[in-house]
């Protein structure tokens, strides 16, 4: 606010024909703005996404199988006010997390909380929380989030834990808060590999009941950007 009328002071010859009410109004503007870019900011740090991601880069070539105008109504994050989850499919480096990160970054800048986790890491943790007995505590915060990201889903086996604490999570954002989930597993294995037939019902009602769904085909987008030109390659002798 106060650089903002700096700046007017400085320029008269621009803001000497306003009247006080504008001159005012265009003040509180600028504040507003600054304040919506810094919580922006925040939110993006926050997420610790993976990737610094945006809608713009998505490609869209005709192997991939990926609908703009799909896509384009995801980036409006209706579905995430709605407590509406995504899972995003497809071979590795056919582009998931770039994906699901875009959209989380379209979410901060419509001032929505996002975190993202690799899901290894979530368990981590919760382990830790429970092994210094801030368990409920995480999973409160957990909870909050307006977008909550989990990324490879089905890598690695589930034991009981896992299956417990997934539930927990998905029973506490069920219907209330959206919840994203990354795979290289198509949906129809995604019983399996959870282990146990009770807690696999429990956990993909939760989960794919109000769901869109995201399946991305083609080749690995990390082979097509990692050609090198001959000259960038290194003998071996």
């Amino acid at each position: 606010f106060a650089q903002a009328l700096e700046q007017q002071l400085c320029q008269p010859n621009t803001y000497d024909g306003l009247s006080f009410t504008e001159r005012l109004h265009l003040l509180f503007c600028e504040e507003i703005l600054q304040r919506s870019n810094n919580k922006q900011r925040a939110l993006i740090k926050q997420a610790n996404f993976k990737l610094s991601a945006s809608l713009q880069d998505i490609d869209y070539s005709q192997d991939r199988h990926l609908e703009r105008s799909h896509i384009a109504r995801l980036a409006q994050t209706d579905w995430i006010n709605k407590g509406q989850n995504l899972l995003i499919t497809g071979p590795c480096g056919s582009g998931k997390t770039h994906l699901a990160c875009a959209l989380g970054h379209a979410a901060c800048m419509r001032h929505q909380s996002v975190r993202y986790y690799r899901l290894s890491r979530l368990f981590l943790d919760i382990g830790q929380s429970k092994a210094d007995g801030s368990y409920k505590k995480k999973l409160l915060e957990l909870a909050k989030y307006d977008l909550l990201i989990l990324d490879d889903w089905g890598l690695e086996p589930m034991n009981e834990a896992n299956r417990r604490d997934i539930m927990e999570i998905l029973d506490d954002r069920y219907n209330i808060k959206a919840t994203v989930m990354i795979s290289q597993l198509p949906t129809d294995q995604w019983y399996g590999l959870i282990g146990d037939n009770t807690m696999a019902d429990a956990i993909l009602d939760r989960l794919m009941h109000n769901a869109h769904r995201v399946n991305i085909k083609g080749e690995s987008m990390r082979k097509k950007k990692a050609t090198l030109d001959q000259s960038e390659h290194l003998n071996v002798k």
